[in-house]
């Protein structure tokens, strides 16, 4: 049987990294990169597709200078015992640096039953073992204990970023120890740059899974699956398995190129979890493939395999002409 989408793609426009959660107010919140890399937005709506037609709200911008002024990376926003937190990544410009690859994890706080209507609190950075390439700040929630994953470049590690988990005292801060439980070391994860990034987290069937992306940002794109029992010990390496195997990859037929950076849903009736993620629509990037606008986010269901590990297809062809 052919895979059917229920959603008409690209669902956004020039919208990399997606993010989308749904909450109790029965709203879907969404956040992203934008193109200029320069601001947070926020838009929400009452169904997926209709995120499309939603208007923007900027909630933060970037600085002129300092931390927190350059490349402004893929926002998630959290709702965590009743305030609402956005996870962010930024970097600080030189005259000698234009900040790539120097960025660190950022946190803001609102109060406000609508975050789009809230007034937004730095809560400051994100303190690790190292001062070094951090980004992609990821959370959830398991057995009264909350986590954060993210990727980071160990100093002493060849590469460009691992995956680590800590528990979290507060949502702006780890507690000791941070444990690496992916490193970059099959093929598919290791072209143009050394990449284990984008975290994203569900949990079904006594399970926890967190998918992450790999390689660099063009058609090599893809994604990765971590697998972990949900009664094991999170901060142990050993309780993660990863597939040795890409889960989601380019499909020249479909055109879709560098599918990747997901964020997970639930579709509007509440049945079914739905992909979201970005991917361009053509194969050849002029330039550097971070300063191409045109990772669109996209949205899909996943379907669930019989040995309880998500089957995500293959990402699907567009449904409407995209302005590239």
């Amino acid at each position: 049987m052919a895979q059917q989408n229920e959603y008409k793609n690209p669902i956004i426009e020039q919208r990399a990294d997606p993010w989308v959660y749904k909450h109790t107010d029965g709203y879907y919140y969404f956040t992203a990169s934008v193109p200029e890399y320069d601001r947070i937005e926020l838009r929400r709506s009452k169904t997926i597709q209709g995120l499309e037609e939603a208007e923007p709200v900027v909630v933060w911008r970037k600085y002129e200078t300092g931390p927190m002024s350059a490349n402004i990376w893929a926002p998630e926003i959290h709702f965590i015992d009743g305030k609402w937190y956005i996870y962010f990544a930024a970097a600080k410009t030189t005259e000698t640096n234009d900040g790539l690859f120097d960025h660190r994890m950022f946190v803001l706080e609102t109060s406000a039953a609508n975050p789009l209507e809230g007034e937004w609190v730095e809560k400051g950075q994100i303190k690790t073992k190292w001062e070094s390439f951090a980004l992609d700040a990821t959370t959830f929630e398991h057995n009264g204990t909350r986590y954060l994953v993210w990727p980071q470049k160990d100093p002493e590690i060849p590469g460009n970023s691992n995956l680590y988990i800590a528990e979290l005292e507060n949502p702006w801060t780890i507690k000791e120890p941070q444990v690496m439980i992916a490193t970059p070391e099959y093929d598919w994860e290791k072209i143009g740059f050394l990449v284990n990034e984008g975290p994203a987290v569900i949990k079904r069937n006594g399970k926890i899974f967190i998918s992450f992306s790999a390689s660099a940002t063009d058609f090599n794109y893809c994604m990765g699956l971590l697998t972990a029992d949900e009664n094991s010990d999170l901060l142990d390496p050993a309780s993660w398995v990863k597939t040795p195997e890409p889960v989601f990859v380019t499909n020249e037929e479909t055109g879709q190129y560098g599918p990747g950076h997901n964020s997970f849903t639930v579709s509007e009736d509440g049945t079914k979890d739905v992909l979201i993620y970005h991917a361009r629509n053509y194969k050849e990037i002029e330039g550097d493939p971070l300063y191409d606008p045109n990772r669109h986010t996209r949205a899909q269901t996943i379907t669930w395999n019989e040995d309880g590990t998500p089957n995500f297809g293959i990402p699907l062809p567009d449904d409407r002409p995209v302005k590239n």
